[in-house]
């Protein structure tokens, strides 16, 4: 990583970090709501807790972690400025991050990135700089500009200060609903569940926390499995927040380590996970935001007669593009 590094390279990644965080962003970060909803609960046989940071300032879980690791830049940090790589949340996170804390902020992002999230990204503040996915590799140019500019590198996944900041979304949860026998989280990069999993196994030890991740993009159960990160091509789902094609080498020990099991879920499990949430809970939720629920939905994971919390990560999605995967268009192509 070039630029000047917020954490040390060999440095463990607990349960204190994440409380450190909780702190850090007090009065900052929204709270966001755990809803309930007896039809699911009833379908299930389960008890189902929704913890919806789709409410979340800008729309995501990602405004925890990347406030966090902003607010810990060091003052000739925050004046050169930072720079991320994003499909979008991230993006808009660090973003908002970067706005409040007045540090300048370069944003690299994928020309085909939802409309929606580059036009909030912009409307932060932050320069995007956009990239073509399928022929360029945005780490690298994250690291170019961060050595050309001076600017410090905060990753969307692989960072510790990130990745305890997306852990206080359990802390809250916890907080709130007391134990849990499973928890469910998205995965893309790792970032929310090595959080989750953190807390959730400091908390709570016997509770189950279990990644959801789209068919198509499967690295982190292929990486669970095997033992070693494996690396995939780029995925082709409609889950564009978890198009991520390999697991961090700072989060993929942590999920190693306290992670029970990797699963995965179908685009038409996401789509009909989205329906439910606009048309039974009146809520907007972005298609990577669904996969815990639509991991439970698909009743597979025995959670029968149990108390099992979900992470609803993010609900950044384009009207126009909702309405269309509702109505089957995601089976004509992925963008």
């Amino acid at each position: 990583m070039t630029g000047a590094d917020v954490f040390h390279e060999d440095a463990a990644f607990s349960y204190e970090d994440v409380v450190r965080a909780h702190e850090r962003l007090a009065g900052v970060v929204s709270r966001t709501p755990v809803l309930t909803s007896t039809t699911a609960n009833d379908r299930l046989g389960a008890q189902l807790y929704f913890k919806c940071e789709n409410f979340q300032r800008m729309g995501a879980f990602k405004f925890r972690g990347a406030y966090n690791a902003l607010v810990q830049f060091t003052p000739e940090q925050r004046r050169l400025g930072v720079v991320a790589f994003s499909s979008g949340n991230h993006a808009q996170g660090v973003a908002l991050a970067a706005r409040l804390l007045g540090v300048p902020a370069v944003i690299v992002m994928p020309a085909d990135a939802p409309v929606i999230k580059l036009e909030a990204t912009r409307g932060y503040g932050a320069e995007v700089m956009l990239y073509d996915r399928a022929t360029e590799d945005r780490e690298a140019i994250g690291q170019r500009l961060a050595h050309e500019r001076g600017l410090t590198l905060v990753p969307p996944y692989d960072h510790l200060h990130v990745m305890a900041g997306q852990g206080t979304a359990a802390i809250e949860l916890f907080e709130e609903v007391g134990p849990l026998d499973a928890l469910l989280v998205p995965l893309g990069g790792g970032g929310l569940l090595s959080g989750c999993a953190t807390v959730a196994k400091t908390l709570h030890p016997g509770c189950r926390v279990i990644g959801v991740e789209p068919e198509a993009g499967n690295d982190g159960q292929q990486s669970l499995r095997r033992g070693q990160i494996v690396h995939i091509g780029l995925p082709a789902t409609i889950a564009d927040g978890a198009q991520t094609q390999h697991l961090g080498r700072h989060t993929f020990p942590v999920i190693q380590d306290r992670v029970d099991d990797i699963v995965t879920v179908s685009d038409q499990e996401l789509v009909e996970a989205m329906a439910f949430f606009a048309g039974r809970m009146k809520m907007l939720v972005e298609p990577t935001g669904c996969l815990g629920a639509a991991a439970a939905f698909g009743d597979r994971l025995g959670l029968r007669g149990q108390r099992v919390g979900v992470m609803v990560s993010g609900g950044n999605v384009d009207l126009s593009r909702f309405g269309h995967l509702l109505q089957g268009g995601f089976q004509e192509g992925h963008r």
